[in-house]
């Protein structure tokens, strides 16, 4: 509200009032300070929004953010966001598909692994992938892999339709065999950790 623009306002059925506001600009949040954000309400949020803006910044800002938009390594788009402050190999490979263009990187996590596991893996693969305490760099890529072998084409996307249809409130929409294939594997998996 108060580095963006307001956008409009609603009363809602209760008389509520609401009013809605852009998302600042770089521009817009270069006055903001710390001890400003935190009494926002942002909390530990504040310093890496400072630490992010200030980074953009020197970066060059909205070009630089714009030069790598569909670039043609997305390894390299990878390691240039992970620069920012709290933005891991996930946070950044999120932030290449649904904003720079990069429709063939893998956000991953635990429950994709999960998927890939499940859906693309043999049976020494489901093995060596269980074997593993935490998600290493190689394993982030080996999983992502499993889904460009699959979808060589918007990987990224394929991987964002299965993530999205497991979620509970999508569930009702599938199949009910694969439901059941998808309950069978959760209770195999639960066995298996006992």
């Amino acid at each position: 509200q108060r580095y963006g623009k307001r956008l409009s306002d609603d009363i809602s059925s209760s008389n509520d009032y609401t009013s809605y506001y852009s998302f600042p600009t770089l521009e817009e949040l270069m006055p903001a300070t710390e001890e400003e954000l935190r009494l926002m309400g942002l909390g530990y949020r504040a310093p890496y929004i400072i630490k992010t803006r200030d980074l953009l910044v020197q970066k060059g800002g909205k070009e630089y953010l714009f030069s790598l938009r569909g670039h043609p390594d997305p390894d390299f788009v990878q390691s240039e966001l992970m620069q920012f402050v709290g933005v891991g190999r996930k946070v950044a490979d999120c932030i290449a598909l649904f904003s720079l263009a990069q429709v063939n990187v893998v956000p991953v996590d635990t429950h994709v692994q999960q998927i890939a596991c499940r859906e693309y893996c043999d049976s020494s693969d489901q093995l060596l992938m269980r074997s593993k305490k935490s998600l290493t760099p190689a394993l982030y890529t080996r999983v992502g892999n499993l889904f460009r072998t699959r979808f060589p084409c918007y990987t990224g996307w394929a991987h964002t339709v299965l993530f999205i249809a497991e979620l509970p409130s999508f569930r009702p929409a599938l199949p009910e065999d694969m439901v059941r294939r998808i309950d069978s594997w959760s209770d195999k998996e639960k066995k298996i950790k006992q």
